[in-house]
């Protein structure tokens, strides 16, 4: 990357709005921070961008915990709320030595979260921002669109499930992820350009081993997957 690209890079303000938790390892002795958002902007962070974390934690260890874990990847916590009670939590283990299981979800304090004014004037002053489904900021969505600020969403595997209303949120998100592994590729193209007519810029399905597909409003990228060491399936797409 040349300079030039490395400033317009840190130029670029994302905020990763709504879910976090802790992912906690009693077995390992180990938790991390994360949440799609959180994963999203440690990874943008790591990259030069400036970060912020527009979220809520406990009075527990693990509040203070999230935050130095994300300061030190140099992202913004100041609206890293603080509240009384217990950080959400997901107990894990891994099965056969890699393969991350939930046990257990302790909503704690994300189960009451909502945005403030000021947290919605903040996230509006931003490029773009991450969500998903679970973080109390759905209905903030047509809002965000309207000032500009460009969406990433994770629909994860509730892209199609009519609990979940997607296709109500579709048209304010500008680069969809989702997961879905069980569909073959023909269907699930098609599935792919219903969701892009609705408005959003990239449409993208993870399919795990299978790799990913991203569509474009006229081609259909196709990409693989990278044979590694599995130390943890996290994140595997």
């Amino acid at each position: 990357m040349s300079n030039e690209n490395a400033n317009d890079t840190r130029k670029i303000r994302a905020a990763g709005v709504g879910f976090c938790c802790a992912d906690v390892y009693e077995s390992l002795d180990r938790f991390y921070p994360t949440g799609n958002g959180v994963d999203w902007g440690i990874h943008l962070a790591r990259l030069g961008v400036d970060v912020s974390i527009v979220s809520v934690v406990g009075t527990d260890a693990y509040g203070e915990l999230m935050k130095q874990a994300l300061q030190k990847e140099n992202i913004n916590t100041a609206h890293l709320r603080t509240e009384p009670g217990e950080t959400c939590k997901m107990m894990m283990d891994l099965k056969n030595g890699t393969d991350r299981v939930h046990l257990e979800e302790i909503e704690g304090v994300m189960g009451d979260y909502a945005l403030t004014e000021e947290e919605i004037a903040f996230v509006k002053t931003h490029d773009y921002m991450h969500t998903d489904l679970f973080g109390n900021v759905l209905d903030h969505l047509e809002e965000f669109h309207d000032a500009g600020v460009r969406t990433v969403m994770d629909f994860s595997v509730f892209s199609r499930d009519p609990e979940y209303q997607c296709e109500k949120w579709f048209p304010y998100v500008d680069y969809v992820f989702f997961s879905c592994d069980e569909m073959e590729e023909e269907p699930l193209i098609e599935w792919m350009k219903k969701i892009y007519s609705y408005g959003p810029k990239i449409v993208t399905a993870t399919r795990g081993e299978k790799g990913s597909l991203s569509f474009d409003g006229k081609n259909v990228y196709r990409y693989g997957i990278f044979p590694v060491k599995v130390v943890n399936t996290v994140g595997a797409g």
